[in-house]
């Protein structure tokens, strides 16, 4: 073996095919779909829930085929901020660096306070920092042990997930029928009341808000490209999933939902973590007749919001990893062990991922609260740092006398697909607040806790760019590393 210091090491390309794939499937299967998806079709009506998560999707797959295209060529772990930093600008690919540590660690703290509320379904009197611990004990072990445990737990994490929401779909479309659960229910729902969209534009505009953050974690495909085995052949792959996982997983569940339950039954308004039983899986499984339907899923969204947190000090770790590698994070957090991992920025991202939690348990629940709702914004920056990057990274591919032949995975519908992306994006992120608008008075302190990643970001951006004088590189001077075959 090598006779390098532990710090000299590097990553190591671990993740198979089928781990990929997983990753890019499971990456936004979780709560948004198992319990959101309740409030939408109340909010909203099924056909409103319906065409909202409709459009996210479409702009989701868009957003996926851009990173995919960048990824397969240029396969590095810290890929929103190399890319930036390669195609746009130095200071933006600082500011989506550290935006999407910032992003998955706060996350993580995050999931841990949600798999306490689910914890607590079983076990209402138990611990809450002991599961804290816990929890957060397994999310380090899976990502200190190797990129293969990782990947092998998002693998499993994952397949659960999917295994739940095909049978959740066969069972719901045999109780359309009225092969399950008594007669056939048809299109009745979807013609009840003010069926099929309720509350108007303004309605579906909130869950077009709401379903914009069920899809975060997609893009984890492209951090987990810098280490997968053969980042040309298996990236591609897993973003041709990316549509399809779309269509059936979030389509069809919201198309089932909304056939099976009533946009009125009050059961839905009451749909969240803290109230699992009333889940609209749940409440689907319980009519078809399943004994234990509230304890099983509780125990499919454990495992979700367990992936969740796993996902997230993976992904965090290997942003910090790569700041300190450009020199962008202290030199210190390059340190890797010899099964490749940055044992450093692991350690640093869960101890934050701690604090940010503890501050919720001891007194501190306001700091935590906007914390969370920073956090919530970053997604959204990143992905439009997805969208500008692969326009930039094409017109400076062809600019340099490229040909598209030479790229392992080509993004269809450029540049109209990126761009279509970067509206749809900014209108998401414009819109975050709208709610705090209507009924004469502003409520400034909504719209501040909404908005507060944006200055924090461009904070970020401003003190680099003006630091170290930076420029939007011109498209001739992006650099292309000089790819083998």
């Amino acid at each position: 073996m090598s006779t390098q210091k532990p710090e000299e090491h590097q990553l190591v390309r671990g993740l198979k095919a089928r781990h990929l794939t997983m990753i890019a499937i499971g990456g936004a299967i979780g709560t948004g779909l198992f319990v959101a998806s309740g409030g939408a079709i109340s909010s909203a009506g099924p056909g409103g829930a319906l065409l909202a998560y409709a459009a996210i999707g479409l702009m989701v797959y868009f957003l996926m085929t851009s990173l995919g295209e960048m990824a397969a060529y240029m396969p590095v772990s810290g890929s929103f901020s190399t890319y930036a930093g390669r195609f746009v600008d130095p200071a933006l690919g600082f500011a989506m660096g550290w935006n999407y540590w910032f992003n998955w660690a706060i996350t993580i703290a995050a999931e841990i306070a949600a798999a306490n509320l689910i914890v607590k379904f079983w076990l209402p009197g138990s611990s809450t920092l002991l599961w804290s611990i816990l929890f957060l004990g397994i999310m380090v072990v899976f990502n200190y042990l190797s990129v293969r445990a990782y990947g092998e737990s998002e693998y499993w994490f994952a397949l659960i997930k999917v295994v739940t929401v095909v049978v959740f779909i066969v069972t719901g479309l045999l109780m359309i029928l009225g092969i399950m659960g008594g007669g056939p229910t048809g299109l009745s729902r979807f013609t009840e009341g003010d069926a099929p969209f309720h509350g108007g534009f303004f309605a579906m505009l909130g869950v077009f808000m709401t379903a914009g953050f069920s899809f975060q974690g997609t893009e984890l495909i492209g951090v987990a490209a810098g280490e997968s085995e053969d980042p040309a052949r298996n990236v591609p792959k897993a973003v041709k999933q990316i549509f399809w996982r779309i269509v059936i997983f979030y389509i069809l569940s919201i198309l089932v939902i909304g056939l099976l339950i009533s946009y009125r039954d009050p059961l839905l308004l009451r749909s969240g973590v803290e109230n699992i039983g009333v889940s609209p899986f749940t409440i689907v499984f319980q009519k078809a007749g399943f004994a234990f339907a509230a304890s099983v899923m509780n125990a499919v969204i454990l495992t979700s919001v367990l992936s969740a947190g796993n996902s997230g000090m993976y992904a965090s770790t290997r942003m910090l990893w790569v700041l300190a590698q450009e020199g962008k994070a202290p030199t210190w957090l390059k340190r890797i062990n010899r099964r490749g991992v940055p044992t450093a920025a692991l350690a640093v991202t869960a101890a934050i991922g701690m604090l940010a939690f503890l501050a919720s348990l001891f007194g501190a629940g306001v700091v935590y609260t906007w914390l969370l709702n920073a956090s919530g914004m970053c997604g959204f920056v990143a992905w439009l740092g997805i969208a500008i990057s692969h326009y930039r990274f094409r017109r400076a591919f062809l600019a340099q006398g490229h040909r598209l032949d030479e790229l392992p995975y080509k993004a269809r519908w450029f540049p109209f697909g990126p761009l279509l992306a970067l509206v749809i994006v900014l209108f998401v992120i414009i819109g975050q607040g709208y709610a705090y608008f209507g009924g004469g008075a502003v409520d400034w302190v909504g719209v501040v806790a909404t908005y507060v990643g944006i200055p924090l970001f461009l904070l970020i951006y401003l003190v680099y760019k003006f630091k170290h004088r930076t420029r939007l590189i011109p498209l001739k001077e992006c650099y292309f590393p000089i790819v083998k075959g």
